[in-house]
């Protein structure tokens, strides 16, 4: 017999979408601020109304069922359609407007200083929340906790990361692409020698782990021609790798989109940009486009629209 939602205590499918995020009952009753005790207490209530276990324990943590798999998509459409409803009324009203965006850096912070001031210009009482892109930032956007999503994604056939590979309920828009360039020091020695892949492969590198992937793109091309990196230090972007890189006392390298240039000159690194030693075609596989992202539902969302083209305005011009 089908069963109405008003015999559910709707606060329970919050507990649910945790429980499915987290695989814990430790940690969704940590991040609902309640015991595990009432965090079970919950899964049960919901098992009983279900007709289903849900979950079941192993050792790697909580397991879904097939009907709870099957669940996963509408559940996350239910809480992004709750979550657009209960902050309505701070969309409409321009003092209690929110920002909330979730973006590569330095992609973001060479522009921030001008994008807030045309938030705080068209509402002055306006709040901006920014968070650093991270695997779980696709999953933010849908779950609507966060307004858009600024990043690169890569080109390589093999990659994840592709444009292709977004979820069907994202839609994006492409600003602008780029190319990785070796960043060194201006007094790095291999600037005395002659640039290639050799003088490229001979020095430590910095890498990035990039949505928890140590590798990216660059190591399936070098991958391809046979060669590999030697991986000093890998950190957790590529403001960090930048940084490291322009530190005195060591040969490392790193390897970041060019427009980074601007972030550069506007920290004053004292770093020196060389071209991939690649030829076009394996160039082109690494080739990033710096994307947009936003849920489908927000698609016509005036702030979202209005922030969108923004952003546009604010970075066509620079590569």
């Amino acid at each position: 017999m089908k069963k109405s939602i008003s015999s559910l205590d709707l606060n329970l499918l919050l507990c649910l979408q945790l429980l499915m995020q987290e695989r814990s009952v430790t940690k969704a009753a940590k991040r609902m601020n309640v015991t595990p005790s009432a965090a079970s207490k919950s899964l049960s209530k919901l098992r009983s109304w279900f007709g289903d276990p849900l979950f079941v324990n192993t050792p790697l943590g909580l397991t879904p069922t097939p009907l709870m798999i099957s669940m996963e998509h509408p559940l996350a459409e239910w809480m992004q359609m709750s979550n657009l409803l209960l902050d309505k009324p701070h969309n409409e009203t321009p003092h209690g407007l929110k920002f909330e965006l979730v973006a590569e850096s330095p992609l973001m912070m060479i522009m921030f200083n001008s994008l807030s001031q045309q938030i705080y210009q068209r509402y002055p009482q306006a709040t901006i929340k920014v968070r650093n892109w991270d695997y779980d930032a696709l999953d933010a956007i849908t779950r609507g906790e966060v307004d858009i999503g600024f990043t690169g994604r890569e080109s390589h056939p093999r990659s994840r990361e592709q444009l292709s590979q977004l979820p069907l309920s994202i839609d994006y828009e492409v600003l602008f692409s780029d190319l990785p360039w070796v960043w060194l020091r201006e007094d790095h020695p291999a600037l005395q020698e002659e640039w290639n892949l050799e003088t490229f492969l001979r020095y430590p590198h910095i890498s990035i782990c990039w949505e928890q992937s140590d590798t990216w793109a660059l190591d399936d091309v070098l991958q391809e021609v046979g060669h590999k990196r030697n991986i000093a230090l890998s950190l957790p972007g590529f403001e960090q790798s930048l940084f490291m890189a322009a530190q005195p006392g060591h040969s490392l390298i790193s390897t970041a989109p060019l427009y980074c240039q601007r972030y550069n000159q506007l920290h004053q690194l004292p770093l020196v940009a060389r071209p991939l030693p690649f030829d076009e075609a394996l160039r082109e596989k690494l080739m990033v486009p710096f994307t947009l992202l936003w849920h489908k539902r927000n698609s016509h969302n005036p702030k979202i629209i209005w922030l969108r083209e923004t952003l546009k305005a604010l970075y066509k011009n620079l590569t």
